[in-house]
């Protein structure tokens, strides 16, 4: 019997199941395609990416960097309100790369990841669970004394363990150009409803462009007139669902959600690279797999680090909706240099972002 069955090896699931193994833990981790595949998500990250993955990853992953983000309230061609830091704010980096490296540092870790595994059943026993997959040779059935479900924002762990869903789900899609272009600064247009829609730079590698937007919206009519205002031709496009905002709860009495399945993600961009693989930490220190009381400290312990972000990141989001004149009003007088942190929206109070707004009144 396994100590964790990991079911999705994105980097949540990735990350958990490299630092259980760490710790001693005899890990399976399940993936029903090949890892990091098929792409659907962007791979526009802050730089604390580098402190989850091996010392290689740089040379191998890195894409770009940028320095700030223009915002737009209309098209390619409007009037565009700049923010910007002095030092890099992010990189734009091989997204499938990154899944496939975070991968292959829990294989070196003793987890046991395999490809090509389809959930289809989980049963939670009173002394253990259950996992049933279609693999390469067909039917298989796998026992532990804990589930990991890491399985994406439509997860077959949570509903088969009979968990709530995330507040909801935005519709997302992504496209990519054959630019080269290596601009240090991405562009957010804040023309779809309720969210916005980007364009990322990702040097040699091209220029990224996607959309997301709630069910009902016409997300594709939307992202079209993007492609359309660029005036650039688009291949490899792919869609997928969004979470934000997590449910009431995200364990049961032997399975818990990381990532993307319980909605770790920041409101204000549907981003959960770095959130979930801070969740996939905080199960580790806190879960151990003989004692399933302790999954009430991994609730507390990761909705304690997120509260606050998560919070605030729901007030910004807010402000997508406001009003065309309200929004250009704002854009102009907040825009400048920034000293804010990509992933953490506290650091609007941050000494580094209040010495940067001072110094704009010198």
């Amino acid at each position: 019997m396994y100590d964790f069955v990991v079911v999705g090896v994105g980097p949540p699931g990735a990350r958990f199941a490299r630092r259980a193994a760490e710790e001693g833990y005899d890990v399976l981790a399940l993936e029903k395609g090949r890892v990091g595949e098929p792409l659907a998500c962007s791979g526009h990250v802050s730089t604390d990416i580098w402190e989850f993955t091996g010392p290689d990853a740089h040379e191998e992953l890195f894409q770009n960097e940028i320095y700030g983000a223009r915002f737009h309230v209309g098209g390619p061609h409007s009037t565009s309100y700049p923010f910007y830091k002095r030092e890099v704010a992010s990189n734009v980096i091989d997204r499938v790369g990154l899944d496939r490296h975070l991968a292959d540092l829990a294989r070196e870790a003793g987890a046991d990841v395999r490809e090509g595994y389809t959930v289809t059943e989980v049963r939670e026993e009173r002394d253990r669970v259950e996992v049933v997959a279609n693999g390469p040779d067909g039917v298989e059935r796998f026992e532990a004394k804990m589930v990991a479900g890491c399985d994406g924002p439509r997860s077959r762990v949570r509903d088969a363990l009979s968990l709530p869903e995330p507040d909801e789900l935005l519709h997302g899609v992504l496209a990519f150009s054959d630019e080269d272009d290596d601009e240090d600064f991405v562009d957010v247009h804040l023309t779809a409803p309720t969210f916005f829609a980007w364009r990322i730079p990702r040097g040699e590698a091209g220029v990224e462009y996607g959309l997301a937007a709630p069910p009902g919206v016409h997300v594709t009519k939307h992202f079209e007139d993007l492609i359309d205002g660029y005036e650039v031709d688009v291949s490899h496009r792919c869609s997928g669902a969004i979470p934000v905002g997590p449910p009431a709860r995200v364990t049961t009495r032997r399975g818990f959600l990381i990532g993307d399945a319980a909605a770790q993600t920041k409101p204000f961009t549907g981003g959960g690279i770095l959130y979930g693989m801070t969740c996939a930490d905080h199960a580790v220190c806190e879960v151990d797999p003989d004692r399933p009381t302790t999954l009430a400290a991994y609730e507390r312990a990761w909705r304690e680090d997120l509260e606050r972000e998560q919070t605030l990141g729901h007030l910004l989001r807010r402000a997508y909706s406001l009003p065309e004149p309200i929004q250009r009003v704002g854009l102009r007088a907040l825009s400048g240099e920034i000293g804010v942190h990509m992933d953490r929206p506290t650091s609007l109070v941050s000494p580094a972002h209040l010495k940067a707004m001072l110094s704009r009144l010198r």
